[in-house]
């Protein structure tokens, strides 16, 4: 299935336009201000939480804590991911109170929610509350025998998760003729979406409405039924426009639940909208790991074994998927493109007093590949081996292809990317543009990284579609955009099969009403998944036509050309609009909506190079990324325009958390970095013109034979970045570098080594 893109995103003038429709701009008229008294201690116990003179402040509704959630009838624990440990004893599984329930845990952790008649009342009753906290010292490294933030553990161990044969692999490393050990350290990120998170809640006639800009409204809706004490039915959610949300948006957060029960019980609207360092303080964080990885070679340089050893921190609870992200997810792309058949990994998770991380773009994956490449490249750099030829030698070139977590690769052709990015981005001539930039006096180094992703999250998806009075088609679907251009792919591929114009077909998404259900938007699954489910939903309104109009012609052999319906010999013919309107005179009201849905068989697995080139001036560490090429396999491309786009917006959040991003806490806790004078966030003039080129094999997994695109960009960009900054660095004697490569580090770094030279010397 193809289409073109010369119309642009359909969606795209409502949102350049102003008119978009986003979560503050729709709160219902008269609804109240809730704002949350957040904790300024990173742990301690709450010796005293005093809201009666805020309650009397003017303007204000309601005051909301733990206590008075409990008495309201509320669940206030929230339940997350817990993972099952290598002896088959349950990981750690705290719960997260939704206001601070006797302790708080990290700065940010909300305490009390006031709902005022406005921001400002709500505000000036904030600091009418007494708040006292018996400070606890703040448990911020990553090792698992730190002091416990919970009741009733012993440290701050989670949990300790294994996939691999652990004596297999020591028996082969053994064994090598070479052996290689790095350390990687994965800097944590704070999301930063444009639109920062926003809900509003409604009670109406014995039914709660929250509308909240997040990936999907299902899970949510199934969470605040269960903590308000709801039946399902009666609990609405819904997701109008979402400015970004890279995963962080994809899980219930603590404040829709206040927000909800205060709306009840106040029997009007609610509405909370997040300011921009509160955000930092309080949306789950990123990455935030620490890989040990070690591969062993034969004489051959084959890859004989790899084994990572990985401490992952949580944060001060465990979220949604956070358990699963730096063990399950980092275990399916283990071995990435490599065919390696002896492999491990232990991963281990502790709490900090920190905020919880979670998912962000790529969750696992990212980091998986970062490991693994940035190894690969040390492997390289040791043995003398050129980093190309030495990925294309270990490639995998037998499909399908089982790895060692048990994940089935369908198809691929990995030396053949490699080798188009190779000429793509003219490596031959890396020699004569590092000689230009020393006779300039900077240092020039050149990256390279493969990778490849495992498309995760649900692989059952529905599909309605509706053929309307005025000529046009309603599309409902289980996935919600966040600003990728879903209405344009959906809409269009909708028109490719039907004929009808792509401005005819609408598109409902984001409404646990009007959807029944729907696996929302996460792990590159959405236009593979509901593509998939549009497509038989499609197939189906065309086959019912089909018949129907077989019948009204007395004709046998109707069929339909991508335009009209025609019988063969006859020069009958209706468009899908024309036949849906004859249908409608029939009475024949079961064509006109029709409902699909299908389960994929398997995974799909889009893969690629990334090469980057980047330029470092030694006096002040300054580095510019100047050349970046990526050449991917993503299978059939149904949008082009909006797959390219998609790697860019990846290859942009990968080089902001290779090059100027990183949360910083210090030792009490506090977070240093909690404003954009203080978090660097990349720019446009950070990036140079990216060259992508597609190499595709399609994918025998769906019918589309597509592979996912929206986080290919960042699971490729981190490797690249790190490995071109290290070939930079290397001739001036810097032997390791850690992201983020911020000018100071860099300098650092380069006056280290040269100390180290004048010492030795």
């Amino acid at each position: 299935m193809k289409f073109g893109m010369s119309g642009g995103r359909m969606e795209d003038i409502r949102f350049l336009t102003g008119m978009g429709r986003y979560v503050d701009d729709i709160a219902p008229p008269g609804a109240l201000h809730a704002v949350f008294l957040r904790s300024m201690q990173a742990h301690g116990a709450i010796t005293r939480l005093d809201c009666a003179a805020a309650r009397e402040m003017p303007g204000v509704h309601m005051v909301l804590t733990a206590d008075d959630l409990r008495g309201m009838g509320v669940t206030i624990g929230m339940k997350g991911a817990r993972l099952t440990n290598w002896d088959g004893t349950p990981g750690a599984g705290p719960e997260r109170p939704v206001l601070a329930d006797g302790v708080v845990r990290f700065v940010g952790e909300a305490v009390a929610m006031i709902v005022a008649d406005t921001v400002a009342a709500a505000k000036d009753a904030a600091e009418a509350i007494v708040f006292d906290v018996d400070e606890r010292p703040a448990t911020l490294d990553l090792s698992a025998d730190g002091a416990p933030i919970h009741p009733g553990a012993a440290n701050t161990f989670a949990y300790d998760w294994r996939v691999g044969d652990d004596m297999a692999v020591e028996a082969a490393l053994a064994a090598s003729r070479h052996r290689i050990t790095l350390q990687v350290l994965h800097n944590r990120i704070i999301v930063n979406a444009m639109e920062p998170r926003g809900a509003w809640a409604d009670w109406q006639e014995g039914r709660l409405h929250l509308s909240v800009n997040g990936q999907g409204v299902w899970g949510q809706r199934n969470e605040l039924a269960r903590m308000l004490g709801l039946p399902r039915d009666a609990v609405r959610v819904t997701n109008p426009d979402v400015g970004g949300g890279f995963g962080m948006k994809a899980m219930t957060y603590p404040e829709y639940v206040p927000v909800a029960a205060a709306a009840r019980a106040l029997g009007r609207p609610v509405r909370w909208m997040s300011e921009r360092t509160e955000a930092m303080l309080s949306d789950n964080a990123g990455r935030d790991l620490v890989a040990k990885a070690e591969i062993g070679f034969d004489e051959n340089l084959k890859i004989t074994a790899y084994h990572v050893n990985l401490v992952s921190n949580l944060g001060a609870y465990n979220s949604q998927f956070g358990q699963p992200i730096q063990s399950e997810l980092f275990s399916k792309v283990l071995t990435g493109i490599y065919d390696i058949e002896v492999a491990a990994m232990r991963a281990v998770g502790v709490y900090t007093n920190t905020t919880p991380v979670d998912a962000y773009r790529g969750a696992g994956r990212p980091e998986a590949i970062l490991t693994l490449e940035r190894v690969m490249d040390e492997a390289a750099r040791v043995l003398g081996a050129d980093p190309f030829d030495l990925r294309t030698r270990n490639a995998i070139r037998r499909f399908p292809y089982r790895t060692v977590a048990d994940e089935l690769i369908d198809v691929g052709d990995f030396p053949r990317v490699i080798a188009r990015a190779k000429d793509d981005a003219d490596v031959a001539g890396f020699a004569a543009r590092k000689a230009a930039s020393a006779a300039k006096g900077l240092l020039r180094g050149m990256g390279v990284a493969t990778y490849i992703e495992c498309i995760l999250g649900d692989a059952t998806e529905t599909a309605r579609l509706t053929l309307d009075a005025d000529g046009g088609a309603t599309l409902y679907v289980g996935t919600q955009s966040n600003g990728q251009g879903h209405e344009t792919v959906y809409a269009r591929m909708v028109a490719a099969q039907t004929g009808l114009p792509p401005d005819m077909v609408r598109i409902v998404q984001g409404d646990s009403d009007a959807i029944p259900m729907g696996g929302g938007t996460g792990g590159s699954r959405s236009v593979t998944v509901q593509g998939t489910a549009t497509k038989a939903t499609v197939e189906a309104v065309i086959a019912g036509f089909s018949g129907f109009l077989q019948g009204e012609w007395g004709q046998d052999g109707v069929a339909f050309d991508g335009l009209a319906f025609g019988a063969p010999g006859t020069n009958l013919r209706l468009t899908l609009a024309e036949a849906a309107e004859l249908a409608r005179q029939k009475g024949r009201a079961d064509l006109l909506d029709t409902s699909r849905k299908i389960t994929l068989e398997g995974r799909s697995f889009p893969n690629g190079t990334h090469i980057a080139e980047v330029e470092i001036d030694p006096d002040t560490g300054a580095l510019v990324m100047d050349r970046y090429t990526v050449v991917d396999d993503f299978g059939t491309l149904i949008a082009p325009e909006l797959a390219i786009g998609q790697v860019h917006g990846g290859i942009a959040q990968g080089f902001g958390q290779a090059v100027t991003e990183g949360a910083v806490y210090d030792a009490q806790g506090q977070l240093l970095t909690a404003s954009f004078m203080d978090y660097a966030m990349p720019r446009a003039d950070d990036l140079p013109m990216i060259r992508f080129a597609s190499e595709p094999v399609p994918s025998i997994m769906n019918p589309l034979g597509m592979k996912g695109c929206g986080e290919a960009g960042t699971v490729g960009a981190l490797g690249a970045i790190s490995n071109a900054v290290r070939d930079a660095l290397a001739p001036a004697g810097v032997a390791h570098v850690d992201m983020p490569f911020t000018p100071a580090r860099i300098w650092h770094w380069l006056q280290d080594a040269k100390g180290a030279r004048h010492d030795a010397a």
